[in-house]
């Protein structure tokens, strides 16, 4: 499936918890990448801090900002979150303010290097954490490289009119930059407005509603048991369903098996992740 990109307006809506949902419930094998320019939070949330040493985002940009070496460096800086399957790998967020001038003017080769991935032996989809678009240098470059950009939204009016501006901003940054239509939509959390009343106001199509789920998101917030029964990791999980082909309509439409691969890069035969839950 390539890059799906999650983001959000402003505020916290829950862009870090649906893409966590998102990784841990869906069949293929995934990267989930925190590309948040605020920071990342898994690591310190979901994860506890329990890692043998500083590892992600930050650690990579600084790495290949010296050595240019990020086809190797990037799988010793994976966290395997389903240990030892190597299904479902954490690319951690940035941790020390001090690492985050080094990530930014790398967003376009992180996106090239995910959007490789796919074609990887074995072929990994990357899920994009963007976090909030309302921050300074956020990474546009991954949100163009992306094939689907799910733009997270609560279905109360102050955020609907947040996300209101936040679509335009991004339809007019895709179409000055000739980013194909269709690859944006929406993603709501929570209860509220109908979804047909959200697309309606922000002519947009809603791809799925994740349901309200405290206790689910407590835990994916903080650490604990994720159940796969609960309702937000049910609703997680079927969110593959409409991404999947929401993906293969752009494929057919774009021709995409027809069009100039990237290089793949494959992951080691023994890559250097080690799993925290």
């Amino acid at each position: 499936m390539a890059i799906i990109a999650m983001v959000s307006a402003k505020g916290s809506p829950g862009v870090t918890t649906a893409a966590l949902a998102a990784t841990l419930s869906w069949h293929r094998r995934l990267v989930l990448a925190e590309c948040d320019p605020a920071g990342g939070s898994i690591l310190a949330g979901y994860l506890g801090g329990a890692l043998d040493g500083p590892r992600g985002l930050g650690e990579l940009a600084v790495g290949e900002l010296r050595d240019g070496n990020l086809e190797n460096a990037f799988w010793s800086q994976l966290v395997d979150l389903d240990a030892p399957r190597r299904e479902r790998l954490l690319l951690p967020g940035v941790v020390d303010p001090a690492q985050a001038g080094s990530v930014t003017p790398l967003w376009q080769r992180f996106a090239d290097f995910f959007t490789s991935l796919e074609r990887g032996v074995p072929p990994y989809d990357v899920v994009v954490d963007c976090g909030r678009l309302q921050v300074g240098d956020p990474p546009w470059p991954v949100l163009r490289a992306a094939a689907v950009v799910l733009l997270v939204t609560r279905a109360h009016l102050p955020d609907l009119s947040a996300t209101r501006a936040t679509v335009k901003a991004i339809e007019r940054d895709f179409a000055e930059h000739r980013i194909p239509p269709g690859t944006l939509r929406l993603l709501v959390v929570g209860d509220g407005h109908g979804g047909s009343e959200i697309s309606k106001a922000l002519r947009l199509p809603v791809i799925a509603r994740l349901p309200h789920d405290p206790r689910t998101a407590e835990v994916l917030g903080h650490g604990g048991t994720v159940r796969a029964n609960r309702p937000l990791m049910r609703a997680a999980g079927a969110l593959e369903v409409p991404v999947r082909a929401l993906l293969d309509r752009r494929r057919a439409r774009l021709a995409w098996p027809g069009a100039p691969a990237p290089r793949a890069v494959s992951a080691p035969s023994t890559p250097g992740v080690s799993g925290a839950v």
